[in-house]
C-alpha cells in the first residue's frame, strides 16, 4: 500500500465520483455518505503520508513511475508520456492543506438539496484533480489534472451559485482557460526541445532494461546530444519535470534551448516562454491585473465552493510558480525578479484598498485573498530560502484562514440571505460563539502574532528584505498591506458585532448561534491556525530541506 499511497490519494475521490454517478437514486442521502467516506479515506491516507515522509530528505519521495504513452513518430523522435507521481517538501504541505479543506468542504455541502448526485460527483472529481496537480511529476499529467479542474468548478458555480452564477462561471472559465492555453503553448515547446536521457540511452543501445544506471550515463547521453551523435528518430522526448529542469537535456538548436538564441520581436524566446507560464499561473493565484474573475466567482459560488476555491485552487497558482515557472526557467526568473516583486506589491496594496471599500462580506474576503496571495508572489520573487519557505507557509495559512472566513460568511448568509456588512449590528449579543470565532479568523488574517498568518507574512517579508535581488522599497511598501488588513478586518468586526443589536432586513430571531455541524467545521480550523502560529516548525521542518536544495540549485 505504501508503494502506491500517492495513487490512492488520487483514486479515492475519483472512485467516489464514479460511485455517486452510478448509485441508485432512491436515497439521495447516500450521495453525501459516499462523498464523506471518500474524503475520510483521503484524510487518513494523507495523515499516513505525513508520518511516512522523511523530513530530512530534501528530494522527491514515494515516487511512482509507469510508462503511459510511447509512440514513435518518425524523424520527430519518440513521444514518451509517463504516469509519474512524487512528493517533496514543497508539495506535501499543500497536499495536506488540500485534504483538510476539501474534507471541510464536503461537510459544508451536507445541506445541499438540489441535484445532489451531480453536485457530489463534480465535487469528488474536483478533489481528485486538485490532489493530482500537487503530485504529478510529468507536465502532461499535471496539465491534464489542471484542465480537469475547470469543468467541475464551472458547473459547481454555474448550477449552484447565486443570481449571477452564469456570468461568474463563464468569466472564471474564460480567464482560466486562456491562461491554460499559454501554458499549453510553452508545454509543447518544452516537449519538442527536451529529451529523456535514460529512455534515449535504451533506444541507442547503451542501456539495457535490466542494466544498473551508473552516474556517468546521463552526462554521456547529454554530451552525445551536444555532439550530434544521436539520430533525431532515436530521441525520446519527455514531459518529466526532472528532465525539463535540466538544461543538459535540451536539444542543441531547439526552440527553447538556452544556446539557440531565438528571438521574437527582440525578446528572447525563453523569456517569452517564462512570461507565458507566469501569466497562466498568475490568473490562478490571482495576481493584479488578471484577478478580476475572483470577486465575481466568490460572490456567486455556494459557500463550500468558495471555501475550496480560496483555500485550494488559488494555491495551485503559487505551486506552479515555484515548481514549473521558476523550476524550468530559473535564469529568466532571476532576470525578472523586480517586475515579479512589483506585481506582488501591487496585488498586496491594491487588494487591501479594494477590500477596505467593500460592502459585501464575501467580496471583502475575496479582495483580501488577492492581497494575501500577493505576499506569496513577493516571497517567491525574493529567491531566498526565507522567502520561499514564507510563501509556502503563507499559502497553507491562507488556505486555512480563507476557508474559515468563507464558512463564517456562509453561516450568516444561510440564516438571512444577506451579506451586506452595514445591515448588521451587535451580533455579539445573539451569536457569541460566532463572534469569538470570527474574531479569531479576522485577527489571524490581519497577521496577529500567535496565529499562522503572522508567520507567513513575516517570513515572506524577511526573505524580500534579505534578498540581494530586490530594492528595499518593494517589501517596505508592501507592509502597507498589513495596515490595510488591520483596517478592513477591524472595521468590519466593529460594524457587525459591536453596539446595540440590530438587523436591517427581516426578523431577528433567525440570527441564532452556531449549530453543531458549523462548530465541527470551524473548531478544527481555529485549532489549526493557532497550532501553526505557535509551532511553525510543523511546516518548516517539511519544506525547509527541499526549499534550501531548490534555492541552491538556482545559483
Amino acid at each position: 500500500m505504501i508503494d502506491h499511497i500517492l495513487s490512492l490519494l488520487i483514486a479515492f475521490p475519483l472512485l467516489g465520483a464514479v460511485a455517486v454517478a452510478v448509485w441508485p437514486s432512491q436515497r439521495p442521502e447516500n450521495f453525501r455518505l459516499i462523498a464523506l467516506s471518500a474524503l475520510i479515506l483521503e484524510f487518513l491516507t494523507a495523515i499516513s503520508l505525513y508520518f511516512i515522509f522523511d523530513k530530512q530528505n530534501g528530494g522527491y519521495q514515494l515516487g511512482e513511475v509507469s510508462d503511459w504513452i510511447t509512440l514513435p513518430i518518425g524523424s520527430l523522435g519518440i513521444i514518451s508520456i509517463d504516469y509519474a507521481l512524487a512528493v517533496d517538501g514543497i508539495s506535501l504541505p499543500l497536499v495536506l492543506l488540500a485534504v483538510v479543506v476539501l474534507f471541510v468542504g464536503v461537510i459544508s455541502s451536507w445541506n445541499m438539496g438540489q441535484k445532489t448526485r451531480a453536485y457530489f460527483s463534480l465535487y469528488l472529481l474536483l478533489t481528485g484533480s486538485v490532489i493530482g496537480c500537487f503530485l504529478a511529476q510529468d507536465l502532461f499529467l499535471f496539465y491534464l489534472f489542471f484542465e480537469f479542474m475547470l469543468l467541475p468548478m464551472y458547473f459547481l458555480i454555474g448550477l449552484w451559485g447565486g443570481p449571477r452564477r452564469e456570468y461568474a462561471a463563464l468569466k472564471f472559465f474564460i480567464y482560466t482557460f486562456l491562461g491554460s492555453l499559454l501554458i499549453l503553448i510553452v508545454m509543447i515547446g518544452l516537449y519538442l526541445s527536451v529529451i529523456d536521457p535514460l529512455e534515449t540511452a535504451k533506444v541507442v543501445g547503451i542501456l539495457g532494461s535490466e542494466d544498473m544506471i551508473h552516474p556517468d550515463l546521463i552526462p554521456q547521453i547529454q554530451q552525445w546530444l551536444i555532439d550530434g551523435k544521436i539520430a533525431p528518430e532515436q530521441l525520446v522526448h519527455t514531459f518529466r519535470f526532472a528532465y525539463l529542469a535540466d538544461l543538459g537535456n535540451y536539444i542543441p538548436g531547439s526552440l527553447l534551448s538556452a544556446s539557440a538564441g531565438y528571438f521574437i520581436a527582440d525578446i528572447p524566446i525563453r523569456l517569452l516562454a517564462f512570461w507565458f507560464l507566469f501569466i497562466g499561473f498568475a490568473v490562478k493565484l490571482p495576481v493584479f491585473p488578471v484577478h478580476t474573475w475572483l470577486p465575481d466567482a466568490h460572490v456567486e459560488a455556494p459557500t463550500p465552493i468558495s471555501v475550496v476555491l480560496a483555500g485550494i485552487l488559488l494555491k495551485i497558482g503559487g505551486y506552479g510558480f515555484i515548481r514549473i515557472v521558476d523550476g524550468f526557467f530559473p535564469a529568466e526568473a532571476l532576470y525578472s525578479t523586480i517586475p515579479l516583486a512589483i506585481l506582488g506589491m501591487i496585488s498586496i496594496v491594491y487588494g487591501g484598498f479594494n477590500a477596505l471599500g467593500q460592502h459585501d462580506l464575501k467580496k471583502m474576503i475575496a479582495y483580501s485573498s488577492v492581497s494575501h496571495m500577493g505576499f506569496v508572489l513577493l516571497g517567491i520573487a525574493a529567491f531566498t530560502a526565507e522567502g520561499i519557505n514564507g510563501a509556502i507557509y503563507q499559502m497553507v495559512s491562507h488556505g486555512v484562514l480563507s476557508a474559515m472566513l468563507f464558512l463564517l460568511a456562509g453561516v450568516i448568509y444561510d440564516r438571512t440571505h444577506d451579506r451586506r456588512i452595514e445591515h448588521y449590528r451587535g451580533l455579539i449579543q445573539v451569536m457569541p460563539q460566532y463572534t469569538i470565532i470570527t474574531g479569531i479568523a479576522f485577527f489571524a488574517s490581519l497577521g496577529l502574532p500567535g496565529f499562522s498568518g503572522f508567520v507567513g507574512e513575516l517570513f515572506t517579508l524577511m526573505g524580500a528584505f534579505q534578498s540581494n535581488l530586490l530594492p528595499v522599497w518593494i517589501p517596505a511598501f508592501s507592509t502597507i498591506g498589513i495596515i490595510l488588513a488591520a483596517a478592513y478586518f477591524l472595521w468590519t468586526y466593529q460594524r457587525m458585532f459591536f453596539g446595540s443589536f440590530w438587523y436591517k432586513n427581516g426578523p431577528t430571531h433567525i440570527l441564532t448561534d452556531l449549530t453543531v455541524r458549523e462548530k465541527g467545521m470551524l473548531f478544527p480550523l481555529v485549532l489549526l491556525t493557532i497550532l501553526l502560529g505557535i509551532l511553525p516548525g510543523l511546516l518548516f521542518d517539511i519544506s525547509g530541506p527541499t526549499v534550501q536544495a531548490w534555492v541552491d540549485g538556482l545559483k
